[in-house]
């Protein structure tokens, strides 16, 4: 008698449980949000990336024009070349050589100072979206909200939740 009433305490706790843990399932809420979003279509990513073109433009500008002149300068030589004497020929493909390798090392040093000022600039959109996000979670009683995921389901995403309150945000500055 007393094993059939523990089997019966036992079948009458597993089903509470059961009943029990839906209820707690359907209680964690995650969210989802697109980074790369983020930093293609909020208005301070987008004023990020106006900053960075306006601030390195004229370097840009000045790298085509250098780069335009030394192929200018190589095809002229290689038009003339025939033509020189051996020591004219000689001094102008050391000159050749030399402006390339400024020409090298001027774009390796402005790709160097963009990428910086890129991740600079990317990193302060990425702590005001980080900030809002936190707003959204607490706001909407978010439990996790992810930032990478192999799947997210599309009703999970609150990508555009905060891309609207970012860019509101900014606007009330």
């Amino acid at each position: 008698m007393k094993s059939f009433s523990r089997h019966i305490s036992l079948a009458l706790l597993l089903g509470s449980l059961a009943i029990a843990a839906p209820a707690q399932a359907q209680e964690f809420k995650a969210g989802f949000v697109n980074t790369d979003r983020i930093f293609r279509e909020a208005n301070t990513a987008k004023a990020a990336q106006t900053k960075l073109e306006q601030e390195f433009s004229r370097r840009e500008k000045e790298l085509l024009d250098m780069g335009n002149t030394l192929k200018t300068a190589s095809e002229k030589f290689e038009r003339e070349a025939p033509t020189m004497a051996e020591s004219q020929r000689t001094m102008r493909q050391r000159q050749l050589v030399d402006q390339d390798r400024e020409f090298q090392r001027k774009r390796r040093e402005f790709q160097e100072d963009l990428t910086a000022r890129k991740n600079e600039e990317l990193s302060q959109v990425l702590e005001r979206a980080n900030k809002v996000v936190k707003q959204v979670a607490e706001a909407e009683k978010y439990d996790v909200i992810l930032q990478e995921a192999v799947y997210i389901n599309p009703k999970h995403d609150i990508t555009d939740k905060v891309i609207k309150a970012l860019n509101a945000s900014v606007g009330a500055k």
